[in-house]
């Protein structure tokens, strides 16, 4: 049951990647936040993985969904 379209799942990586790399190649710049940049990277995973997975279970408990209807 996929429900995140070609748009949003582009979105989705680029940004998750961002987030999942932006903390360990500009550390100085995220060390303020202390242990709180781990959750920037988590952010940053699950936005990557729902790329990957076209699924999200966020959009399912909302009943959103940004793919056509015809090609799930």
């Amino acid at each position: 049951m996929v429900n995140v379209g070609s748009l949003d799942r582009t979105l989705r990586f680029v940004f998750g990647a961002v987030l999942a790399l932006a903390p360990f190649l500009l550390a100085d710049s995220f060390a303020p936040l202390g242990a709180w940049r781990f959750v920037v990277v988590a952010v940053g995973g699950v936005l990557v993985a729902t790329a990957a997975f076209r699924i999200c279970p966020a959009y399912m408990l909302f009943g959103i969904r940004t793919c056509a209807a015809g090609k799930a």
